[in-house]
């Protein structure tokens, strides 16, 4: 039988944490076994990779002519607060693998909880004396305007964003040549996005089989692998069914690879993140030309306008697939100032008598 997207996005990223491991000091592997149980093989990668970066800096910095696997449990044991303040320092520009890399205020705050969750398990197992990192305090991660598409008085982006995904305006002579093949496609790609607000990975695992037009549903999969049932409108129905009428009519009788996945590239492979990144780049250059929109600016969009259409957090958490409602307000939605509104205008401060206005 064959792997589902996901199986096989598991096995790589498995297969890619396995690899990193191997360059590694001998006592990392059994922090990955104990965190096989509790996180997904995409967080294990993402551990690997902040604890390359942690022994490779080590081996540069600290214990000067050790490479990373020869380094000592020891050799942490020996660590202060003041090793791990300049490795968030020496984070802002390095240098592994002899590519240069930086890192944000967010990817810093990530190592620490990486070596924070690392040193734990070494200290629970008495492998270590103290859990050094827990010490140093977390980066201030400075808030960013949310960025997305406004539809208002005065401009409807959102509309503007369908327009020219349908017809192909402002599109070159070139792009259009694609569009003339792809645009079903990508029309049916941006009004999922905007109607359900899922995330450019969920939407590339979709399968044809986890549509229900009956119901207006689909299945989607989840951060850490559940399976949640969502409901779109008639407009996001109408361009999924319009693309997948051209769908079935394009590869008659063509065979291809991945005959299950709902959205197909040129090449009649199931489409990959990259390429959903450049169409929505592509269209969204001509319609907010000022703004940087991605497949998750489109998520924080949906995020806004069911907010405001709704003024209900919690279902605009649940809809996301938030466990949080804190994440929801900090990243998605223009919340916190439309609350306020809303409080300022709706408070009553009295009982006031209608005829003379007093109280």
């Amino acid at each position: 039988m064959n792997k589902s997207f996901f199986e096989e996005r598991e096995i790589s990223c498995t297969d890619r944490t396995n690899a990193i491991i191997e360059t590694l000091p001998y006592f990392v592997r059994d922090f990955f076994v104990a965190a096989e149980l509790r996180t997904s093989p995409l967080t294990r990668l993402n551990y690997a990779y902040d604890l390359r970066v942690f022994f490779d800096f080590l081996g540069k910095k600290v214990f000067r002519g050790k490479s990373p696997e020869s380094i000592e449990l020891s050799d942490l044991d020996s660590l202060e607060a003041s090793d791990i303040e300049y490795y968030l320092s020496y984070l802002s520009h390095y240098t592994i693998n002899g590519k240069d890399e930086r890192c944000t205020e967010t990817g810093k705050a990530r190592k620490l909880s990486t070596l924070r969750a690392f040193y734990k398990y070494l200290f629970n197992k008495n492998k270590i004396k103290a859990n050094i990192p827990a010490k140093v305090e977390m980066p201030k991660i400075h808030e960013k305007e949310i960025i997305r598409l406004e539809t208002n008085d005065k401009v409807d982006e959102i509309g503007d964003m369908l327009y020219v995904t349908q017809s192909g305006s402002g599109l070159t002579k070139r792009q259009m040549a694609f569009h003339n093949s792809l645009g079903l496609r990508d029309t049916a790609i941006i009004t999922l996005f905007l109607g359900t607000g899922i995330r450019i990975s969920e939407l590339v695992g979709l399968n044809t089989d986890d549509f229900d037009f009956a119901t207006n549903s689909f299945v989607v999969t989840r951060k850490g692998g559940n399976r949640a049932v969502l409901y779109f409108n008639d407009e996001v129905s109408s361009a999924l069914q319009n693309y997948l009428e051209e769908r079935e009519n394009t590869l008659k009788d063509t065979p291809f690879a991945d005959e299950r996945a709902m959205f197909l590239s040129l090449h009649k492979k199931r489409i990959s993140t990259r390429q959903v990144q450049e169409l929505v780049k592509k269209y969204a250059k001509i319609v907010s030309p000022l703004k940087k929109i991605t497949p998750h600016k489109l998520r924080s969009t949906f995020g806004t306008n069911l907010y405001r259409q709704t003024g209900d957090i919690y279902v605009v958490a649940d809809c996301l697939g938030h466990k949080d409602v804190n994440t929801t307000k900090k990243h998605y939605a223009a919340m916190t100032e439309d609350i306020r509104k809303n409080a300022g205008r709706s408070l009553t401060l009295g009982k006031r008598d209608e005829k003379d206005g007093k109280y």
